[in-house]
């Protein structure tokens, strides 16, 4: 009788086991006991189901719902996922269940620590009182904090009331904030940049990224200055098929209102506007748009921190339409172009209403005679904005043709000779009274030809050898010699124009020297020498007509120097000069110097120049700057420091310094930026900290942009 209970206790077992791997479920465990299908398991508990691994120190699972509960030192392994909480209530076949006092991972790196976890599905959860990080760190660098978050996997993480902290640091606190967890494009906000200005406070910068489709997206930024006001911008780009894309940036500023005790009125809310496409028209037409436009120069100048354009105050605004096909090119203008000159606060503006022109290449008639052609319609308007607000400025309406007969010489092969005849063909539809010099509606034909003849050479070379006898060197020197010659215009004095109008009749000599090296079986060119001058045959009609030395017009122009030296392909010299053979001046010099390339870990770019008037003085003209732009990479400290300085040496002055140096650790990018603005109104500093944690980017300087 003994034999039977234990011989039924086997085939239960072996049952019960049977139907455990039939399922795929298996349990190991110092104690199981089942009820009909609860089973209760004690003591170094192992689930093993499909691709789901649990461990706890006591189960309670029903075999029929595969729902389980789990307590004391729960471990469970998911796909890609792995987690330690107290207790879990889980569903083996739907992937859902809760979690409490739980801390995992989840690949690639997230890495996070929660009161409570829902499972919703294999690819979304819901936390409360979470903290998540994708470092790796035993301590990690940086973390979020939150009171709740949603996790969707591969995808993002959704936080609300959120504290972000370096080490243990808290640093920012966000009511929302959505961090990105796929590689390419998220929407969610940047990481935030912060600063103090000497004259515009403190300060905090906020961006948000939205990643619309894949063919566009846009950026909405927040600028707040203590001492200044609100600023908020708005960037949105696109991009089409057949190259149609483009880009639209919009900015506006309400400044802070001046205490009521203060009898001067604060500046003016500014706003500006920039917009650049391009759109591929039928019958292979193409239109290009562009508008640059500010609301207050003065507003650019003091906020806008890209310092090439802060100093340099335009407005453009323009279409362009165009076809090119065979030999043959159209294109129509129709523009507003502005520069403001602040130091006598007038502006030069100029429209094209439009400006349309049919041109070709050349044209074989027969070897070696070509032909070529260019017209154009022009209605046009030009003046300074005090003359349009007088109704004085310059217009006119004109039509002209150019036709061109151009005929190459070439048989000898250090000899080349290009003549060329042409002729300008001009009907204004306006042209001045020449007794009280006033535009009057009489139309003018004006004419004339062109004959240009260009000699290069005799050329001379030699080749230099190496020891094993192949070439490493060639020495090239090439004179050139020039004659052009203009027909005098006729009735010059009724055209209108804002201009003066010069009849070129000259001689142009010039001498330069090459020297070329063979590399990768191509030659380099390491070193050049150009020397050149420009005399006047009819120095009365000439642009030098304008000045005198000693009651007499110039003939000679200056002479004219360039030299450019590339030891390598990284390493650049170029040196111009012009000299003045009158006063024994140097009216312009230029020096710019490359060390390396950007791309390399130590970069040095110099360039400083001169400019003068030698005939008479023109402080709007003239200009003596150096400029110096500088990179370091230190590899081993993860330090990357940038700085630049651009300096007024007429003056006396500084313009512009700026200092950044960027750390990158690990998973953290921490970036401090010094600017200092000499050429403003109130020299200003500023001082700015940006980082980028993770899948997340900074916010960058909205108005400065990228540039450095």
């Amino acid at each position: 009788m003994g034999t039977v209970p234990i011989f039924i206790t086997f085939l239960f077992i072996a049952r019960f086991l049977f139907c455990q791997e039939d399922e795929g479920l298996k349990i190991i465990a110092q104690y199981k006991e089942q009820m009909q299908e609860r089973i209760v398991a004690t003591g170094n508990v192992e689930v093993h189901y499909k691709d789901i691994k649990l461990f706890a120190d006591r189960i309670e699972l029903n075999t029929e719902t595969k729902d389980v509960y789990a307590e004391g030192n729960v471990v469970i392994h998911l796909p890609e996922e792995i987690a330690n909480c107290e207790k879990i209530r889980f569903n083996l076949d739907s992937s859902q269940g809760e979690f409490e006092k739980v801390f995992g991972m989840i690949q690639p790196t997230i890495i996070y620590e929660a009161d409570s976890i829902k499972r919703k599905s294999a690819n979304l959860y819901s936390f409360r009182k979470a903290r998540l990080t994708s470092c790796t760190q035993a301590v990690p660098r940086w973390q979020f904090s939150c009171s709740r978050a949603n996790f969707k996997k591969d995808d993002y993480i959704e936080m609300w009331n959120s504290v972000f902290s370096i080490r243990k640091i808290p640093l920012f606190y966000f009511p929302y904030m959505r961090y990105p967890l796929d590689r390419e494009r998220a929407t969610g906000f940047l990481m935030p940049q912060l600063g103090f200005s000497g004259t515009k406070g403190l300060f905090y910068s906020q961006s948000f990224y939205w990643a619309l489709k894949r063919n566009m997206d846009a950026t909405f930024n927040l600028d707040y200055y203590s001492a200044a006001g609100l600023g908020g911008g708005l960037e949105y780009r696109y991009l089409f098929s057949e190259g149609t894309g483009g880009e639209l940036k919009l900015y506006y500023f309400k400044f802070k209102q001046a205490p009521e005790e203060e009898e001067e009125e604060g500046p003016a809310n500014a706003y500006l506007f920039r917009f650049n496409h391009n759109q591929p028209l039928p019958f292979h037409f193409s239109l290009s748009a562009e508008v640059d436009y500010q609301s207050s120069f003065d507003f650019l100048r003091e906020f806008d921190n890209n310092f090439k354009r802060a100093v340099v105050s335009n407005r453009a605004s323009l279409v362009y339409l165009s076809r090119a096909w065979s030999y043959f090119y159209f294109g129509a203008l129709f523009s507003r172009f502005e520069t403001y000159f602040a130091e006598i606060d007038n502006s030069i503006i100029k429209y094209n209403l439009p400006r349309i022109g049919f041109s070709s290449s050349q044209i074989e008639i027969f070897d070696p005679l070509y032909f070529s052609f260019s017209s154009s319609f022009s209605s046009w308007e030009y003046g300074w904005e005090s003359e349009y607000r007088k109704d004085t400025q310059f217009h006119s309406q004109s039509f002209a043709f150019n036709p061109e007969l151009t005929l190459p010489f070439t048989p000898i092969p250090w000899l080349t000779l290009n003549s060329t005849l042409a002729a300008n063909i001009n009907y204004y539809f306006q042209s001045r009274d020449p007794g009280s010099w006033e535009a009057v509606n009489e139309p003018l034909l004006n004419y004339n030809y062109i004959i240009d003849m260009e000699l290069i050479g005799p050329t001379i070379y030699k080749i230099f050898y190496g020891a094993q006898g192949a070439p490493k060197m060639k020495h090239i020197i090439e004179p050139s010699f020039s004659y052009y010659y203009e027909s005098p215009f006729s009735s010059l004095e009724r055209i209108i124009t804002p201009f003066d109008i010069f009849r070129l009749h000259k001689v142009r000599y010039g001498l330069s020297n090459r020297f070329l090296i063979k590399q990768d079986d191509m030659p380099r060119e390491v070193f050049s020498l150009f020397l050149g001058q420009t005399f006047y045959l009819a120095p009365e009609e000439s642009p030098l007509s304008l000045y005198r030395v000693e009651g007499e017009i110039p003939r000679f122009s200056d002479i004219e120097g360039y030299m450019r030296f590339c030891p390598s392909k990284k390493y650049r010299l170029d040196f111009s000069a012009s000299f003045n053979p009158y006063f024994k001046n140097f009216p312009s010099l230029r020096l710019g110097a490359e060390l390396g390339s950007f791309e390399d870990s130590a970069f040095l770019s110099v360039n400083w120049y001169k400019s003068i008037n030698p005939y008479r003085e023109n402080p709007l003209w003239d200009r003596h700057q150096i400029s110096c732009f500088g990179k370091l990479n230190i590899t081993k400290l993860s330090i990357d420091v940038l700085g630049r300085f651009d300096y007024n040496i007429q003056e006396r002055k500084m313009l512009y310094t700026r200092f950044s140096c960027a750390y990158h650790y690990q998973c953290l990018d921490f970036e401090v930026n010094i600017n200092i603005f000499y050429f403003r109104e109130k020299p200003e500093m500023q001082f700015r900290i940006s980082f980028g944690i993770g899948n997340i980017g900074k916010t960058t300087d909205f108005l400065g942009g990228l540039g450095f």
